[in-house]
């Protein structure tokens, strides 16, 4: 077989000149690790030593045995002895990789376990030496001050490859002076110190030798880079990271993650680092200003590694820098994480692996292409891994000669070289359509329709030239945009982004994808976000979520108004599967946990933190429902239902953790209950709803009064409180026994004799009225079943049904004489033969007659009641399913003015028919009352 042998391999056709395949299929003797030129080398050099490393993979206890034994019976300096063990863990690792097919997570850690290792012998060996000459570097208190040695990159994440440099940065918390040698001279400055003590450090680990070095080190990554001092204070990074530090660096703190000393990974110190790196990588708002920067990078690395090749076409094999290489997956990976790793702490992590886990755990990338990401990360790794076992160098190039392409194929455990290739091929291939569906745009070229052309104008040119395209009010709106401060204040890139915005909204007109009104509607919403560029990045980089916004815009008002309070939750119309899910509160309930957890793992579990947690969670999914419903994916039904079931979930959260941060609580959960009434008993909640609830309690403790009080006005806090990400709900306590006059929250017992009339305080009529539409949100099973039975006990109670009638019509003459009707419109809630009269008439049916017909007593909403008692005979034939309709039909009316910002007064003739039907229904149960 002859060069080009392996037909359809980008890589075969191209780069391949000379026979790369076997005669026969690959066995065990050509995945040997002796085939390895490195591997030659150690065999012979180091015979004597190898048996020093137990057998396996090697891990850290494995290796500082062999570094004793080195050091102790082989009597190698330290810095030797860990050169020497350097090659002893590469040869085993090349064994147990090629030959034995390890997992990728055993090499990776083995190699991270040695460069920790490295680096904590190297701190001891400089430490020791540097303290002997100039004393402890001290802190203002006394105390020593600590260098903590930073790995970056791949080190960071715990990935290393087997023939990886180490990118390090070098940071001491506090600034000082050393105590001095022991006649108290020579004391250095702090920095002076640990600048001495990396240069010692590099010494111990970077240098090469005769037996090489540990690793090569690389301090490039260091703020300023390489003209900046080879160590910073913790108080000159804050500075570097708020004055300086540029979107590229931010990529580069994602991985980071303090490796030695040993020593300080468990002190305090290590949280005050945290807190001044966390908020450089991850800002607290969706950042797709990164999009942009990230672009930026990976064209400076590939035309770097276009540069390298030229002349050298092998070169442009490069299974990490080149075309659907590594370098695309990390990018993509690390691009999501940044994006929203501010808002969704559960995306911060290190591994690249366990990131992509993540992403799709998020939805922010179907779980297939996570999962092909993550084959191919690991077989490009792999394959990687091989390339460097040749000959020990820091390469990523497929090699040329056929014998160590034949290695690679054979000890990847395929047949021949060409069903490798092929495989390769394939990997790269999906990589680098993944990376150019995220990152393979960009702001030029991205607009299409009128207005839009390559010739490079300033934003102000452009604006002014696409105005003629528009349509009338829309260009007026623009042409008032252009004097504005706030976009005269923009930078010249964040304008251009609202330019292609304009024009492509101005296309999308022309083709009657949206309309203008839509359009206007975004001018407004907008406006007042001009500075948070994030916004203009993500609707710019996000087609899709563009329209999606007009669309919604166009739709009703009210969706304006709620984007303007919460702008952030525009990025959840980027889901792809938003209008094909309904609200899961088991899933939303673990992703709010998932997230409290990852901010308790970085120290971040702060009150203020969980509070706007809650907040964001509840603005999304809220916004998710309200996104299904403008597009008309769900019944008024089941908006109710599922704002309903959101406010349940926020609730159990609430109660969750507020008592565990309870200061005074006696057990480890409380025994304690919340009763919803109203919207939220009946599972009618709409947007913006308050709560109606009571609470309740059943504890023998001595101080259960004072503790519950505590927890519930906590809860009430937490549920009401406005933050920066504004607030969750209004709370309305009256219901309680004796109401606003009452206790805030109450013993069951107490609760229970109220409402059965039982004792000289008594619930009045209304208040089992409203106990028709109650329901037991959530506490123990024991409060549950108990209020089941008090609610079932009011609702059966025997009762007079002349007096039970003229009370509910006086009642609703109050209601009806709050809310007068203008001239001759109809209030579809509030009329004759609106909302309410249905309402009232089922609370009288269920309040007389839930006794004889059990069917009548569960909490199953207006329209399912109404239907069994047309079955039980207590209506004629025909008018409960009529009203149950017609009260369907105010609702839908209702629900869609309020999200048009409309009146819910309307012509008496556009609900003639349903308005009929009610009257007939309210004659038919409460005439007689009423006419008394």
């Amino acid at each position: 077989m002859t060069g080009h042998s392996c037909p359809g391999s980008d890589i075969g056709e191209r780069f391949l000149s000379t026979n790369v395949n076997s005669a026969s299929p690959f066995g065990a003797a050509e995945r040997r690790a002796d085939h390895s030129r490195f591997v030659q080398r150690v065999r012979r050099r180091y015979a004597d030593e190898l048996a020093c490393l137990a057998p396996g993979a090697p891990d850290k206890a494995a290796m500082r045995a062999c570094l004793e034994h080195l050091a102790g019976e082989r009597g190698l300096a330290r810095p030797a002895a860990l050169r020497v063990l350097r090659q002893l863990v590469l040869e085993r690792l090349a064994v147990i990789d090629a030959e034995q097919g390890a997992p990728l997570q055993a090499v990776t850690r083995a190699v991270t376990e040695l460069a920790e290792l490295a680096l904590d012998e190297a701190c001891r060996l400089a430490f020791g030496e540097l303290d002997a000459l100039h004393g402890a570097p001290l802190t203002a208190s006394g105390a020593r001050a600590e260098l903590w040695v930073i790995g970056m990159g791949k080190l960071g994440a715990r990935e290393l490859n087997v023939s990886s440099d180490i990118d390090l940065i070098y940071v001491y918390d506090h600034d000082g002076e050393t105590a001095g040698n022991a006649e108290g001279r020579n004391r250095l400055s702090n920095h002076e110190y640990f600048a001495k003590a990396v240069k010692h450090i590099y010494q111990t680990v970077g240098e090469t030798t005769e037996h090489g070095c540990v690793f090569r080190v690389d301090l490039a990554l260091r703020p300023n880079g390489n003209s900046g001092p080879s160590v910073v204070s913790l108080g000159a990074l804050e500075e570097y990271f708020l004055v300086q530090g540029r979107e590229w660096e931010r990529f580069a703190w994602l991985k980071s993650r303090v490796i030695a000393p040993d020593a300080v990974l468990r002190t305090a110190g290590m949280q005050a680092l945290r807190a001044t790196v966390l908020p450089f990588v991850f800002r607290r708002y969706l950042d797709y200003g990164v999009f942009e920067s990230l672009r930026v990078l990976h064209r400076q690395i590939r035309d770097h590694a276009a540069k390298r090749a030229a002349g050298n076409p092998g070169r442009a094999n490069d299974v990490k820098l080149s075309r659907g290489g590594i370098r695309e997956i990390e990018f993509t990976v690390q691009l999501l994480q940044v994006v929203r790793g501010g808002q969704f702490p559960e995306l911060r992590t290190r591994p690249t692996l366990d990131a992509l886990q993540r992403v799709a755990k998020a939805g922010l990338m179907p779980a297939d292409k996570a999962e092909a990401l993550a084959r191919a990360y690991e077989f490009l790794r792999q394959v990687e891994h091989r390339i460097q076992y040749l000959d020990d160098q820091q390469t990523h190039v497929m090699p040329e000669r056929d014998e160590d392409l034949n290695w690679l194929a054979a000890s990847m455990g395929f047949a021949n070289t060409c069903a490798f290739l092929h495989a390769l091929d394939a990997h790269r291939e999906v990589v680098a359509e993944e990376f150019d569906i995220l990152l393979g745009g960009g702001t030029q070229g991205s607009c299409k329709g009128k207005g839009c052309n390559g010739a490079a104008r300033s934003a102000d040119e452009e604006l002014a030239s696409a105005l003629a395209s528009l349509p009338q009010a829309f260009a007026a709106r623009v042409q008032q945009w252009r004097e504005h401060p706030r976009v005269q204040a923009l930078r010249e890139d964040t304008r251009q982004r609202l330019v292609r915005l304009v024009q492509r909204t101005g296309a999308w007109i022309d083709e009657g994808r949206v309309s203008e009104l839509a359009a206007l509607r975004m001018t407004d919403w907008i406006e007042p976000l001009l500075r948070r560029e994030s916004y203009l990045a993500l609707l710019q980089e996000r087609p899709s979520v563009h329209e999606r916004l007009l669309r919604l815009l166009g739709a009703a008002k009210w969706p304006a108004r709620y984007l303007m309070q919460h702008p952030g939750v525009i990025d959840e119309l980027a889901s792809q599967q938003l209008l094909a899910e309904r609200f899961d509160a088991e899933a939303f309930e673990a992703d709010c946990e998932s997230r409290r957890a990852s901010l308790r793992t970085t120290g971040e579990d702060d009150e203020e933190a969980l509070l706007n947690l809650l907040r964001r969670a509840h603005h999304a999914e809220t916004f998710r429902t309200l996104a299904r419903d403008v597009e008309g994916t769900l019944t008024v039904e089941q908006v109710a239902d599922d704002l309903s079931a959101l406010a349940d979930a926020v609730l159990r959260l609430t109660a969750r953790w507020c008592w565990s941060r309870l200061k005074n609580r006696h057990r480890d959960t409380p025994a304690f209950g919340i009763v919803g009434y109203g919207k939220l008993g009946g599972k009618e909640l709409g947007y913006g709803s308050d709560l109606d609830i009571v609470f309740v309690y059943e504890d023998e403790h001595e101080n259960a009064g004072e503790i519950y009080a505590a927890f519930v006005r906590k809860m009430i806090n937490w549920l009401t409180v406005k933050t920066g990400e504004g607030d969750l709900f209004e709370i309305d306590t009256a219901l309680r026994p004796n109401g606003n006059s009452g206790l805030l929250v109450t013993r069951f017992e107490a609760y229970e004799k109220y409402q059965t009339q039982r004792g000289s305080n008594t619930a009045w009529t209304w208040e089992h009225q409203a106990m028709t539409r109650a329901r037991f949100v959530l506490g123990s099973a024991s409060l549950t079943g108990r209020f089941d039975a008090v609610r079932e006990a009011v609702i059966t109670a025997p009762r007079d049904p002349a007096a039970l009638a003229q009370e509910i019509v006086a009642m609703r003459a109050k209601v009806r004489a709050a809310h007068p009707v203008r001239g001759e419109r109809f209030d579809v809630k509030h009329s004759a033969g609106g909302m309410v009269d249905v309402e009232f008439v089922v609370q009288y049916l269920v309040l007389l007659h839930s006794q004889a017909h059990p069917e009548l007593r569960a909490n199953s909403g207006n329209i399912t009641l109404l239907r069994r008692a047309e079955a039980a005979g207590l209506l004629s034939p025909g008018l409960g399913e009529a009203s149950g309709r017609a009260y369907r039909r105010l609702r839908q009316v209702q629900h869609r003015a309020r999200l048009d910002e409309a009146p819910t007064q309307v012509d008496p003739a556009e609900l003639q028919e349903e308005a009929a039907t009610v009257r007939r229904l309210w004659q038919e149960v409460l005439g007689h009352a009423s006419a008394a």
